[in-house]
């Protein structure tokens, strides 16, 4: 058991070693990024250096299936955005609860808002009713446990700064910070979002338009066609489509939107192997793109996610397995200490070092007071890598494509956003 938990530290420490110093190489382009990008003027109108001629017509498209406690809090806070030209299409996917009486009560109450419903189809196809019934020159798509702020649309469409940008992805923030595991993740995901969005914006290979919010201009939807129904990655292969089509996806930081994070690890483990499931789903329907030169950087970043993110927990195992065989049975060798050495004195205070830039690039500094749940990050390192596994053994045997959506618990943690509020200490 020692030797098994020594190698699992070992190959973890280095794991975060590696990714870390990948991570530091695109630091530089984050920080070109923030020069470049600043806090915008919400004074300014959006027609003021974007490609429109006008304020445009947004559509907010909310897919929702039995979304009953947060889908309420979710249109009444779109219903306080200080953009005035949008309209909210609000699906209900057959839902067995009161998602479409919440959606009927609230179109009720306003005109900016229609509840349509239809018979249970999946995330994809609420998604292709509701663009098929949006009257806007942008499709804003978001989850029903999105939370806006008043400038969030604004934010998002002063995204689209040049011709070639056919997709904006706003900046997700977690709203439950009630948990040990949702400030963790709250936490960790400024990697993502301060660091990583920013850099890969630089680089024009941005390579997923977030599904809690993304905005699309119709002429490009109109170009690559429907949402797609077959996979549970529909907005991993619809971003894939957009450089496809000769278009890159930009992204806006100050565009925030708060949505719940996994409050629970069943919950987190059924999230993220839904992801690496969409991720190999998209592989195989767009391989000819991974590493495609005639895509630029883009295709080569394709070519790194693949094997950073499908190949290398495949190598994490065998490398837990290879380093506790040889703890075990070369009881004289000085390697895997001096492995588990290297990643601890290099790999954890690297990863702790570039997650504290990205807080400060996000200018959220008052996360870092969930510092104290960094402990878990091993674990949930080693975690992500059986995720994988799992997702490519649920691939070859052929599993159903479900619309597995966390179960929601409508906790507000984030002060002056709709909804109830509950501890964030």
């Amino acid at each position: 058991m020692t030797a098994i938990l020594a190698a699992f530290v070992t190959v973890i420490s280095l794991t975060l070693l590696l990714s870390g110093f990948f991570r530091l190489a695109l630091t530089p382009f984050a920080l070109v990024f923030e020069k470049r990008h600043r806090r915008p003027d919400d004074t300014v109108p959006v027609d003021v250096d974007t490609i429109f001629d006008s304020p445009p017509l947004v559509s907010i498209v909310v897919p929702a299936y039995n979304e009953e406690v947060v889908l309420g809090n979710c249109l009444r806070s779109i219903l306080q955005s200080r953009y005035p030209s949008y309209e909210v299409i609000c699906v209900d996917d057959g839902s067995t609860d009161g998602t479409y009486a919440v959606a009927r009560e609230i179109a009720a109450e306003s005109t900016h808002v229609t509840a349509l419903t239809q018979p249970n189809a999946g995330k994809g196809a609420a998604l292709n009713t509701g663009i098929a019934r949006a009257c806007g020159t942008v499709l804003l798509l978001v989850d029903a446990d999105g939370l806006f702020q008043p400038h969030t649309i604004t934010r998002m469409l002063k995204g689209f700064r040049h011709s070639d940008i056919g997709a904006v992805c706003g900046n997700d923030r977690t709203v439950n910070l009630d948990r040990v595991q949702t400030r963790f993740l709250a936490l960790i995901g400024h990697l993502g979002t301060g660091l990583m969005r920013r850099a890969l914006h630089e680089l024009h290979c941005l390579p997923i338009v977030s599904g809690n919010i993304g905005a699309y201009r119709r002429d490009v939807l109109a170009m690559i066609g429907d949402v797609r129904t077959d996979t549970v990655g529909e907005d991993l292969e619809l971003t894939w489509r957009v450089y496809g089509a000769g278009y890159r996806v930009a992204f806006a930081p100050y565009a925030v939107l708060y949505a719940e994070s996994p409050s629970t690890p069943a919950a987190l483990w059924k999230q993220r192997v839904r992801w690496a499931r969409g991720l190999l789903q998209v592989s195989r329907r767009h391989h000819a793109m991974i590493g495609d030169l005639d895509l630029g950087a883009f295709g080569m970043f394709l070519l790194y996610t693949v094997v950073s993110q499908v190949v290398v927990p495949f190598l994490q195992v065998a490398g837990t397995i290879a380093v506790a065989a040889l703890l075990l049975l070369g009881g004289e060798t000085t390697a895997p200490t001096t492995l588990w050495q290297a990643g601890a004195v290099l790999g954890l205070p690297l990863a702790v070092a570039l997650l504290l830039v990205a807080v400060f690039l996000d200018r959220t500094p008052r996360d870092l007071r969930f510092a104290w749940t960094l402990p878990i990050w091993p674990v949930y390192s080693a975690l992500m890598s059986l995720v994988m596994l799992w997702a490519v053994w649920l691939e070859l045997k052929g599993a159903d494509n479900r619309w597995n959506k966390l179960s929601r618990t409508g906790t507000v943690s984030v002060s002056g956003l709709v909804g109830r509020t509950g501890s964030s200490s």
